[in-house]
């Protein structure tokens, strides 16, 4: 009777530990998809000025990325914007970066060193952009720039390429017509409050910190572009990314308009090369929209991050591991 009850018992703990080993593998095929491999190695995202939306977002990715892929090290590398971060990925300078859709297209256009290399991962959120002047000022319309000192972002960022093109638009020459000031937001705000400039462009996320600080502590003024958007989009090129929209008065609370302000906006994009490992890039993908709610409680913009219109990455295609990750997520 003893040695029955003896072996009944390991025959009882042998199926148990039977029934865990199938329940946790089914577990980690449920967890780790079959013939997903675990990517590894280092990887550069390119980001953007200090203060800016890009350097943000860039240093919440890489501690999402730490989590979700242990395997995988992420080292950020500063930029002056889009079209820097563009040129960086296409000539493998950098494997992922955000970049606006128009100077995606630029790049692409000018016939840059390795455009053909260039594919998406997500659209992310819009840029807006923003120009911004004392409330005292008398500048309310682009045309009220001639002859003043502008900041019009750094020669590689995206900022400076739409600038341009809404100056022209307006009926000003970018380099003649008013004293262009190459700088970024980490300084444009202090440039502003001493009198340095008499205004700036900026393209970035809604808010951006650094310019709703800007609006708490000095008073300021957005001018609106929504006239200009129209033109700037039947010129062709990279304006076919442009659209009008709105600026939300609780975007910027503390400014000194009388409600919404009218621009445009661009799309921004995941973008990296073709020749990018497809697991490594589908779990990239993954951890970006994952990690939406997350990185979006400190950057508002990342909140716009959606499954339905992330693939839509237009002028890139889809890099095949970001197909990947959409496939395994398709209902």
């Amino acid at each position: 009777m003893t040695s029955f009850l003896s072996r009944f018992g390991r025959g009882t703990v042998l199926g148990g530990a039977a029934v865990c080993a199938v329940v946790i593998g089914l577990l980690l095929w449920w967890l780790l998809p079959l013939g997903s491999a675990q990517p590894r190695g280092t990887v550069v995202f390119s980001t953007g000025v200090r203060s800016g939306v890009y350097e943000k977002y860039g240093e919440l990715l890489k501690h999402a990325v730490d989590r979700d892929l242990p395997g995988v090290r992420m080292e950020l590398r500063a930029s002056e914007g889009s079209q820097e971060n563009v040129a960086r990925v296409a000539t493998g300078k950098a494997d992922f970066t955000i970049a606006a859709a128009d100077a995606v297209e630029k790049y692409r256009e000018d016939g840059g060193k390795g455009a053909e290399s260039l594919r998406g991962c997500a659209r992310l959120y819009d840029d807006y952009l923003q120009l911004v002047v004392a409330e005292s000022s008398g500048i309310h319309k682009v045309a009220d720039l001639r002859g003043k000192r502008v900041a019009v972002g750094q020669v590689g960022s995206g900022v400076r390429l739409i600038a341009d093109r809404l100056l022209t638009k307006a009926g000003l020459d970018p380099e003649h017509d008013i004293t262009p000031v190459g700088i970024g937001i980490d300084t444009m705000n202090e440039q502003l409050k001493r009198g340095k400039i008499d205004a700036f462009f900026w393209s970035g996320g809604l808010p951006t910190v650094s310019v709703r600080e800007l609006s708490e502590t000095f008073p300021v003024r957005f001018v609106p572009l929504g006239d200009l958007v129209d033109a700037v989009r039947h010129a062709g090129g990279e304006g076919r990314f442009y659209r009008t929209a709105v600026m939300p008065r609780d975007a910027y609370p503390a400014a000194h308009n009388d409600g919404t302000v009218m621009t445009l906006a661009v799309a921004n994009l995941l973008v990296t090369r073709d020749s990018l490992d497809p697991d490594l890039t589908e779990g990239v993908t993954r951890t970006v929209i994952a990690s939406r709610d997350g990185i979006g409680q400190q950057v508002h913009a990342a909140q716009k991050v959606d499954l339905r219109t992330a693939i839509y990455t237009d002028p890139l295609e889809l890099h095949e591991g970001a197909q990947q990750y959409y496939r395994s997520v398709k209902p």
